[in-house]
């Protein structure tokens, strides 16, 4: 299902934002975003055509969908932030 709407606003960042982790030159900035409607949004480094092949039976990609990539350190980082419920 597409989501896209213009009400929908970014609320929060979810984890540390990328100078805590290090980024200085703001070249390398992953980072997760959690939004109004309650869906997340991602800043990664696209990687749909390079991962698109690999992806297990069970799972599939819209053609509107772009898989990317995010780094470790964000993702355990925004762990914290993120809600059990």
């Amino acid at each position: 299902m597409r989501r896209e709407s213009p009400s929908v606003r970014i609320v929060r960042r979810i984890g540390d934002s990328p100078r805590l982790r290090g980024s200085l030159t703001g070249e390398t900035c992953p980072d997760i975003f959690e939004l109004s409607d309650g869906t997340f949004a991602v800043i990664g480094t696209e990687a749909t055509e390079a991962l698109d092949g690999s992806l297990p039976p069970d799972a599939a990609r819209a053609d509107y969908e772009r898989i990317v990539v995010i780094t470790r350190e964000t993702l355990i980082r925004a762990k914290k932030d993120i809600p059990d419920l």
